[in-house]
Protein backbone atom coordinates (compact mmCIF):
# COMPACT_ATOMS: atom_id res chain seq x y z
CA UNK A 1 0.00 0.00 0.00
CA UNK A 2 1.36 3.64 -0.85
CA UNK A 3 1.59 5.88 2.20
CA UNK A 4 1.93 9.62 1.84
CA UNK A 5 4.92 11.53 2.83
CA UNK A 6 4.19 13.63 5.76
CA UNK A 7 1.30 15.82 5.47
CA UNK A 8 -0.84 17.63 8.44
CA UNK A 9 -3.72 15.41 7.53
CA UNK A 10 -2.04 12.23 8.18
CA UNK A 11 -0.68 13.46 11.36
CA UNK A 12 -4.18 13.52 13.65
CA UNK A 13 -2.56 12.09 17.00
CA UNK A 14 0.71 14.22 16.92
CA UNK A 15 -1.58 17.06 18.60
CA UNK A 16 -1.55 13.96 21.19
CA UNK A 17 1.93 12.68 21.14
CA UNK A 18 3.60 16.36 21.06
CA UNK A 19 3.12 17.35 24.51
CA UNK A 20 3.30 13.65 25.89
CA UNK A 21 7.05 13.74 24.26
CA UNK A 22 7.65 17.45 25.36
CA UNK A 23 6.45 15.84 29.21
CA UNK A 24 8.87 13.22 28.71
CA UNK A 25 11.95 14.90 27.47
CA UNK A 26 11.81 17.50 30.18
CA UNK A 27 10.84 15.37 33.12
CA UNK A 28 11.77 11.90 32.35
CA UNK A 29 15.47 10.67 34.07
CA UNK A 30 17.90 8.73 32.90
CA UNK A 31 16.52 4.81 33.33
CA UNK A 32 19.46 4.35 35.96
CA UNK A 33 18.11 7.18 38.12
CA UNK A 34 15.09 5.67 37.42
CA UNK A 35 15.54 2.71 38.87
CA UNK A 36 17.14 4.44 41.59
CA UNK A 37 13.87 5.65 42.89
CA UNK A 38 11.96 2.42 41.87
CA UNK A 39 14.39 0.87 44.58
CA UNK A 40 13.55 3.38 47.25
CA UNK A 41 9.57 3.57 46.65
CA UNK A 42 9.39 -0.39 46.82
CA UNK A 43 11.89 -0.41 50.22
CA UNK A 44 9.41 2.38 51.58
CA UNK A 45 6.07 0.13 50.22
CA UNK A 46 7.12 -2.88 51.47
CA UNK A 47 8.16 -1.41 54.83
CA UNK A 48 5.01 0.36 55.74
CA UNK A 49 2.29 -1.88 54.32
CA UNK A 50 3.83 -5.35 54.72
CA UNK A 51 4.94 -6.77 58.43
CA UNK A 52 8.84 -6.30 58.14
CA UNK A 53 10.88 -3.97 59.60
CA UNK A 54 13.13 -1.59 57.45
CA UNK A 55 16.25 -3.85 58.51
CA UNK A 56 14.53 -7.10 57.23
CA UNK A 57 13.48 -5.55 53.63
CA UNK A 58 16.97 -4.34 53.22
CA UNK A 59 18.38 -7.86 53.54
CA UNK A 60 15.85 -8.63 50.71
CA UNK A 61 17.14 -6.28 48.94
CA UNK A 62 20.56 -6.80 49.13
CA UNK A 63 20.58 -10.89 48.80
CA UNK A 64 18.39 -10.54 45.94
CA UNK A 65 20.77 -7.58 44.29
CA UNK A 66 22.78 -10.63 42.39
CA UNK A 67 19.99 -12.80 41.01
CA UNK A 68 19.60 -11.80 37.91
CA UNK A 69 23.80 -12.19 37.23
CA UNK A 70 22.80 -14.94 34.69
CA UNK A 71 20.08 -13.18 33.11
CA UNK A 72 22.29 -9.69 32.82
CA UNK A 73 24.76 -11.60 30.58
CA UNK A 74 22.38 -12.95 28.71
CA UNK A 75 20.48 -9.62 27.86
CA UNK A 76 24.49 -8.17 27.36
CA UNK A 77 25.03 -11.02 24.67
CA UNK A 78 21.56 -9.98 23.34
CA UNK A 79 23.00 -7.11 22.32
CA UNK A 80 26.34 -8.09 21.63
CA UNK A 81 26.30 -11.03 19.26
CA UNK A 82 23.12 -9.28 17.86
CA UNK A 83 24.63 -5.98 16.52
CA UNK A 84 28.13 -8.59 15.60
CA UNK A 85 25.83 -10.34 12.84
CA UNK A 86 24.06 -7.05 12.13
CA UNK A 87 27.40 -5.70 11.12
CA UNK A 88 28.75 -8.52 8.61
CA UNK A 89 28.27 -7.11 5.14
CA UNK A 90 25.46 -9.97 4.17
CA UNK A 91 23.59 -8.94 6.96
CA UNK A 92 24.10 -5.49 6.12
CA UNK A 93 22.86 -5.88 2.63
CA UNK A 94 19.70 -7.89 3.51
CA UNK A 95 18.74 -4.85 5.98
CA UNK A 96 19.56 -2.24 2.93
CA UNK A 97 17.39 -3.90 0.57
CA UNK A 98 14.92 -4.61 2.73
CA UNK A 99 14.78 -0.89 4.07
CA UNK A 100 15.06 -0.22 0.30
CA UNK A 101 11.43 -0.88 0.24
CA UNK A 102 11.01 2.30 2.20
CA UNK A 103 10.31 5.43 -0.19
CA UNK A 104 9.14 8.05 2.61
CA UNK A 105 8.99 8.74 6.36
CA UNK A 106 5.67 7.14 7.17
CA UNK A 107 6.36 3.88 4.50
CA UNK A 108 9.65 3.62 7.04
CA UNK A 109 8.02 3.94 10.07
CA UNK A 110 4.91 1.25 9.22
CA UNK A 111 7.74 -1.37 7.92
CA UNK A 112 9.92 -1.14 10.73
CA UNK A 113 6.89 -1.73 13.41
CA UNK A 114 5.67 -4.78 11.00
CA UNK A 115 9.05 -6.31 10.90
CA UNK A 116 9.74 -5.88 15.00
CA UNK A 117 6.13 -7.06 15.62
CA UNK A 118 6.81 -10.33 13.28
CA UNK A 119 10.21 -10.99 15.00
CA UNK A 120 9.28 -10.29 18.81
CA UNK A 121 6.12 -13.19 18.06
CA UNK A 122 8.97 -15.25 17.06
CA UNK A 123 11.26 -14.80 19.69
CA UNK A 124 11.53 -11.78 21.91
CA UNK A 125 15.23 -11.74 21.62
CA UNK A 126 15.43 -11.62 18.06
CA UNK A 127 12.79 -9.02 18.29
CA UNK A 128 14.46 -6.57 20.19
CA UNK A 129 17.82 -6.63 17.91
CA UNK A 130 16.35 -6.82 14.60
CA UNK A 131 13.47 -3.71 15.50
CA UNK A 132 16.45 -1.82 17.04
CA UNK A 133 18.83 -2.23 14.01
CA UNK A 134 16.74 -2.29 11.01
CA UNK A 135 15.42 1.13 12.20
CA UNK A 136 18.84 2.37 12.07
CA UNK A 137 19.07 1.03 8.06
CA UNK A 138 16.02 3.05 7.52
CA UNK A 139 17.34 6.27 8.92
CA UNK A 140 20.05 6.29 6.89
CA UNK A 141 17.89 6.27 3.74
CA UNK A 142 15.07 8.27 4.00
CA UNK A 143 14.20 11.61 6.41
CA UNK A 144 11.93 10.40 9.39
CA UNK A 145 11.78 11.42 12.77
CA UNK A 146 14.72 9.25 13.99
CA UNK A 147 13.04 9.40 17.66
CA UNK A 148 9.65 7.99 16.43
CA UNK A 149 11.41 5.16 14.29
CA UNK A 150 13.38 3.87 17.29
CA UNK A 151 9.86 4.16 19.45
CA UNK A 152 8.00 2.44 16.54
CA UNK A 153 10.60 -0.77 16.53
CA UNK A 154 10.68 -1.06 20.40
CA UNK A 155 6.83 -1.14 19.73
CA UNK A 156 6.71 -4.40 18.76
CA UNK A 157 8.43 -5.82 21.61
CA UNK A 158 4.24 -5.72 22.75
CA UNK A 159 3.32 -8.43 21.32
CA UNK A 160 6.09 -11.09 22.72
CA UNK A 161 4.31 -12.88 25.82
CA UNK A 162 1.25 -13.60 23.23
CA UNK A 163 4.57 -15.38 20.83
CA UNK A 164 6.32 -18.44 20.64
CA UNK A 165 8.79 -17.63 22.90
CA UNK A 166 5.86 -16.48 25.73
CA UNK A 167 7.39 -17.90 29.07
CA UNK A 168 3.63 -18.24 30.81
CA UNK A 169 2.40 -20.18 28.02
CA UNK A 170 5.00 -22.34 27.57
CA UNK A 171 5.46 -22.84 31.44
CA UNK A 172 2.01 -24.00 31.85
CA UNK A 173 2.26 -26.26 28.59
CA UNK A 174 5.84 -28.15 30.60
CA UNK A 175 5.60 -31.32 32.05
CA UNK A 176 6.13 -30.89 36.02
CA UNK A 177 5.60 -27.13 36.03
CA UNK A 178 4.69 -25.40 39.70
CA UNK A 179 0.65 -25.20 39.53
CA UNK A 180 0.29 -28.81 37.79
CA UNK A 181 -1.55 -30.09 40.96
CA UNK A 182 -4.06 -27.30 40.15
CA UNK A 183 -4.53 -26.59 36.90
CA UNK A 184 -2.64 -29.54 35.45
CA UNK A 185 -0.98 -28.74 31.75
CA UNK A 186 -2.69 -26.26 29.44
CA UNK A 187 -1.58 -26.82 25.56
CA UNK A 188 -0.10 -23.80 23.84
CA UNK A 189 -3.43 -24.40 21.32
CA UNK A 190 -5.17 -22.77 24.45
CA UNK A 191 -3.33 -20.38 25.10
CA UNK A 192 -0.63 -18.94 22.66
CA UNK A 193 -3.05 -20.29 19.24
CA UNK A 194 -6.60 -19.41 21.04
CA UNK A 195 -9.17 -17.91 19.55
CA UNK A 196 -8.68 -14.72 21.86
CA UNK A 197 -4.90 -14.56 21.74
CA UNK A 198 -4.56 -14.58 17.81
CA UNK A 199 -7.15 -12.07 17.59
CA UNK A 200 -5.24 -10.11 20.01
CA UNK A 201 -2.10 -10.62 17.93
CA UNK A 202 -3.87 -9.99 14.66
CA UNK A 203 -5.86 -6.77 16.16
CA UNK A 204 -2.03 -5.36 17.29
CA UNK A 205 -0.65 -5.96 13.54
CA UNK A 206 -2.92 -3.82 12.29
CA UNK A 207 -3.49 -1.42 15.04
CA UNK A 208 0.27 -0.51 16.25
CA UNK A 209 1.89 0.26 12.86
CA UNK A 210 -1.15 2.64 12.18
CA UNK A 211 -1.08 4.49 15.30
CA UNK A 212 2.68 5.29 14.57
CA UNK A 213 2.33 6.25 11.50
CA UNK A 214 -0.61 8.30 12.53
CA UNK A 215 1.84 9.94 14.90
CA UNK A 216 4.50 11.19 12.76
CA UNK A 217 5.11 15.19 12.96
CA UNK A 218 4.60 17.60 10.58
CA UNK A 219 7.59 17.99 8.01
CA UNK A 220 8.88 20.90 9.40
CA UNK A 221 9.07 19.30 12.77
CA UNK A 222 10.99 16.30 11.89
CA UNK A 223 14.29 16.41 14.18
CA UNK A 224 17.21 16.07 12.24
CA UNK A 225 19.10 12.89 13.54
CA UNK A 226 22.47 12.86 14.48
CA UNK A 227 24.71 11.67 11.82
CA UNK A 228 27.22 10.39 14.16
CA UNK A 229 24.19 7.72 15.72
CA UNK A 230 23.90 6.16 11.93
CA UNK A 231 27.40 6.13 11.08
CA UNK A 232 29.69 2.98 10.62
CA UNK A 233 33.24 2.72 11.58
CA UNK A 234 35.32 1.09 8.98
CA UNK A 235 38.51 -1.91 10.13
CA UNK A 236 41.53 -0.17 9.93
CA UNK A 237 44.09 -1.75 7.27
CA UNK A 238 46.81 -3.51 9.16
CA UNK A 239 49.22 -5.73 7.57
CA UNK A 240 50.10 -8.77 8.78
CA UNK A 241 53.26 -8.81 10.18
CA UNK A 242 53.39 -11.17 12.70
CA UNK A 243 52.15 -14.95 12.89
CA UNK A 244 49.48 -13.66 15.61
CA UNK A 245 48.68 -11.38 12.65
CA UNK A 246 47.76 -14.54 10.32
CA UNK A 247 45.89 -16.13 12.91
CA UNK A 248 43.56 -13.23 13.64
CA UNK A 249 43.19 -12.77 9.96
CA UNK A 250 42.69 -16.65 9.26
CA UNK A 251 39.91 -17.57 7.48
CA UNK A 252 40.05 -20.81 8.13
CA UNK A 253 39.66 -20.90 11.99
CA UNK A 254 37.11 -18.83 11.97
CA UNK A 255 35.68 -21.30 9.35
CA UNK A 256 36.75 -24.88 11.61
CA UNK A 257 34.61 -23.08 14.72
CA UNK A 258 31.71 -21.57 13.19
CA UNK A 259 30.87 -24.89 11.37
CA UNK A 260 31.06 -26.25 14.57
CA UNK A 261 28.81 -23.90 15.88
CA UNK A 262 26.45 -24.70 13.56
CA UNK A 263 26.75 -28.73 13.34
CA UNK A 264 25.62 -28.38 17.46
CA UNK A 265 22.80 -26.06 16.10
CA UNK A 266 21.33 -28.25 13.62
CA UNK A 267 21.33 -31.44 16.16
CA UNK A 268 19.78 -29.29 18.81
CA UNK A 269 17.06 -28.28 16.49
CA UNK A 270 17.02 -31.83 14.63
CA UNK A 271 15.62 -32.80 18.38
CA UNK A 272 12.93 -30.68 18.57
CA UNK A 273 14.92 -28.36 20.31
CA UNK A 274 12.94 -24.56 21.23
CA UNK A 275 14.02 -21.65 20.97
CA UNK A 276 15.36 -19.90 23.83
CA UNK A 277 17.85 -16.89 24.86
CA UNK A 278 20.81 -19.01 25.26
CA UNK A 279 20.02 -20.59 21.65
CA UNK A 280 18.91 -17.08 19.72
CA UNK A 281 22.76 -15.69 21.39
CA UNK A 282 24.29 -19.25 20.30
CA UNK A 283 22.66 -18.48 16.86
CA UNK A 284 24.04 -14.78 16.27
CA UNK A 285 27.11 -15.68 17.56
CA UNK A 286 27.79 -18.16 15.37
CA UNK A 287 26.57 -16.92 12.23
CA UNK A 288 28.81 -13.40 13.23
CA UNK A 289 31.98 -15.61 13.42
CA UNK A 290 30.86 -17.43 9.70
CA UNK A 291 29.59 -14.36 8.02
CA UNK A 292 32.56 -11.92 9.48
CA UNK A 293 34.99 -14.06 8.10
CA UNK A 294 38.14 -13.41 10.35
CA UNK A 295 38.80 -12.96 13.79
CA UNK A 296 39.84 -9.61 13.51
CA UNK A 297 37.36 -8.28 11.92
CA UNK A 298 34.50 -9.97 14.32
CA UNK A 299 36.73 -8.50 17.17
CA UNK A 300 35.98 -4.77 15.70
CA UNK A 301 32.44 -5.59 15.54
CA UNK A 302 32.42 -6.17 19.18
CA UNK A 303 34.30 -3.04 19.97
CA UNK A 304 31.64 -1.27 18.52
CA UNK A 305 28.73 -3.20 20.52
CA UNK A 306 30.21 -3.31 23.82
CA UNK A 307 29.88 0.75 23.95
CA UNK A 308 26.22 0.42 24.39
CA UNK A 309 25.80 -2.00 27.18
CA UNK A 310 27.06 0.33 30.46
CA UNK A 311 23.35 0.40 31.05
CA UNK A 312 22.36 -3.15 31.52
CA UNK A 313 25.69 -3.82 33.51
CA UNK A 314 24.94 -1.18 36.05
CA UNK A 315 20.81 -1.08 36.35
CA UNK A 316 19.73 -5.18 36.31
CA UNK A 317 20.99 -5.58 39.47
CA UNK A 318 19.28 -3.07 40.74
CA UNK A 319 16.04 -4.66 39.11
CA UNK A 320 16.90 -7.89 40.92
CA UNK A 321 16.88 -6.39 44.36
CA UNK A 322 13.61 -4.63 43.58
CA UNK A 323 12.05 -7.86 42.28
CA UNK A 324 13.62 -9.71 45.67
CA UNK A 325 11.77 -7.34 48.11
CA UNK A 326 8.31 -7.19 45.92
CA UNK A 327 8.41 -11.44 46.16
CA UNK A 328 9.88 -11.88 49.63
CA UNK A 329 7.76 -9.04 51.61
CA UNK A 330 4.62 -9.97 50.07
CA UNK A 331 3.87 -6.87 48.25
CA UNK A 332 3.38 -8.82 44.88
CA UNK A 333 1.08 -10.91 46.51
CA UNK A 334 -0.69 -8.07 48.48
CA UNK A 335 -1.58 -5.94 45.39
CA UNK A 336 -2.59 -9.12 43.19
CA UNK A 337 -5.00 -9.79 46.07
CA UNK A 338 -6.17 -6.48 45.89
CA UNK A 339 -7.18 -6.85 42.36
CA UNK A 340 -8.93 -9.95 42.98
CA UNK A 341 -11.08 -8.50 45.74
CA UNK A 342 -13.37 -6.90 43.38
CA UNK A 343 -13.29 -8.92 40.30
CA UNK A 344 -16.22 -11.48 38.60
CA UNK A 345 -15.48 -14.66 36.67
CA UNK A 346 -16.32 -12.02 33.53
CA UNK A 347 -14.31 -9.37 34.59
CA UNK A 348 -11.01 -11.64 36.38
CA UNK A 349 -9.07 -11.75 33.21
CA UNK A 350 -9.12 -7.82 32.88
CA UNK A 351 -8.21 -6.94 36.11
CA UNK A 352 -5.50 -10.05 35.97
CA UNK A 353 -4.26 -8.21 33.05
CA UNK A 354 -4.16 -4.35 35.00
CA UNK A 355 -2.74 -6.04 37.82
CA UNK A 356 -0.10 -7.72 35.60
CA UNK A 357 0.69 -4.48 33.56
CA UNK A 358 1.36 -2.91 37.28
CA UNK A 359 3.40 -5.81 38.63
CA UNK A 360 5.43 -5.60 35.62
CA UNK A 361 6.80 -2.10 36.32
CA UNK A 362 8.24 -3.58 39.45
CA UNK A 363 8.98 -7.59 38.32
CA UNK A 364 10.04 -6.62 34.54
CA UNK A 365 10.37 -10.82 34.48
CA UNK A 366 7.63 -12.85 32.27
CA UNK A 367 8.67 -16.15 34.66
CA UNK A 368 8.98 -14.40 37.80
CA UNK A 369 6.10 -12.90 37.52
CA UNK A 370 4.21 -15.24 37.39
CA UNK A 371 5.89 -17.10 39.98
CA UNK A 372 4.41 -14.65 42.29
CA UNK A 373 0.89 -14.22 40.56
CA UNK A 374 -0.10 -17.74 39.94
CA UNK A 375 -0.55 -18.82 43.19
CA UNK A 376 -3.15 -15.46 43.82
CA UNK A 377 -4.97 -15.87 40.78
CA UNK A 378 -5.11 -19.47 39.68
CA UNK A 379 -7.54 -20.22 43.27
CA UNK A 380 -9.44 -17.01 42.51
CA UNK A 381 -10.06 -18.25 38.60
CA UNK A 382 -11.14 -21.91 40.12
CA UNK A 383 -13.11 -20.54 42.99
CA UNK A 384 -14.90 -17.84 40.19
CA UNK A 385 -14.93 -19.98 37.40
CA UNK A 386 -13.31 -18.11 35.37
CA UNK A 387 -11.31 -19.72 32.37
CA UNK A 388 -7.95 -20.37 33.89
CA UNK A 389 -5.80 -20.36 30.30
CA UNK A 390 -7.38 -16.87 30.06
CA UNK A 391 -6.13 -15.74 33.42
CA UNK A 392 -2.90 -16.63 32.51
CA UNK A 393 -2.78 -14.95 29.31
CA UNK A 394 -3.90 -12.06 31.05
CA UNK A 395 -0.93 -12.29 33.03
CA UNK A 396 1.26 -12.75 30.10
CA UNK A 397 -0.45 -9.62 27.97
CA UNK A 398 -0.17 -7.78 31.10
CA UNK A 399 3.50 -8.61 31.75
CA UNK A 400 4.84 -7.76 27.86
CA UNK A 401 2.14 -4.05 27.82
CA UNK A 402 3.80 -1.95 30.45
CA UNK A 403 7.03 -3.13 28.96
CA UNK A 404 6.68 -0.13 26.68
CA UNK A 405 6.93 2.07 29.43
CA UNK A 406 9.67 0.05 31.31
CA UNK A 407 13.43 1.02 30.62
CA UNK A 408 14.80 -2.22 31.41
CA UNK A 409 13.77 -3.53 28.10
CA UNK A 410 14.15 -0.84 26.47
CA UNK A 411 17.90 -0.42 26.86
CA UNK A 412 19.34 -2.61 24.62
CA UNK A 413 17.23 -1.19 21.87
CA UNK A 414 18.43 2.22 22.77
CA UNK A 415 22.05 0.94 23.32
CA UNK A 416 22.07 0.13 19.50
CA UNK A 417 20.16 3.21 18.47
CA UNK A 418 22.14 5.47 20.70
CA UNK A 419 18.91 7.60 21.67
CA UNK A 420 17.83 8.23 25.61
CA UNK A 421 15.11 6.87 26.95
CA UNK A 422 13.28 10.16 27.49
CA UNK A 423 13.74 10.68 23.78
CA UNK A 424 11.11 7.48 22.47
CA UNK A 425 8.94 7.39 25.86
CA UNK A 426 6.92 9.79 24.80
CA UNK A 427 4.94 7.60 21.99
CA UNK A 428 5.12 5.03 24.24
CA UNK A 429 2.74 6.49 26.21
CA UNK A 430 0.42 6.72 24.29
CA UNK A 431 1.27 3.26 22.49
CA UNK A 432 0.21 1.95 25.95
CA UNK A 433 -2.86 3.21 26.02
CA UNK A 434 -3.99 2.47 22.94
CA UNK A 435 -2.57 -0.98 22.77
CA UNK A 436 -4.02 -1.74 26.42
CA UNK A 437 -7.61 -1.42 25.33
CA UNK A 438 -6.98 -3.78 21.94
CA UNK A 439 -5.63 -6.33 24.51
CA UNK A 440 -8.09 -5.95 27.29
CA UNK A 441 -11.12 -6.03 24.41
CA UNK A 442 -9.73 -10.06 23.33
CA UNK A 443 -9.02 -10.84 26.93
CA UNK A 444 -12.69 -9.77 27.91
CA UNK A 445 -14.89 -10.50 25.00
CA UNK A 446 -13.49 -13.17 22.34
Amino acid sequence: MEIADNKSENAMLNAVAKPLVKLTERYLPDPYVFVLLLSLLVGLAAVLTQPHSPQAVLQMWGDGFWGLLSFSMQMLLVLVTGFMLASTPLVKNLLNRLAGLAQTGGQAIVLVTLVSLLASWLNWGFGLVVGALFAKALARRVRVDYALLVASAYSGFVIWHGGLSGSVPLTIATAGHFAEAQIGLIPTSDTIFSAFNLCAVLALLLTVPLLNWLMQPKAHEIKAVDPTLLQEQLMPEQPSQRPADQLENSWLLALLVGVAGLAYLLNYFAKAGGLNLNIVNFLFLTLAIVLHGTPRRLLHSLQQAIQGGAGIVIQFPFYAGIMAVMVQSGLAASLSQWFVSFSSADSLPFWTFISAGVLNIFIPSGGGQWAVQAPVMIPAALELGAEVNRIAMAVAWGDAWTNLIQPFWALPVLAIAGLKAKDIMGYCLLQLLVTGVVISLALRFI
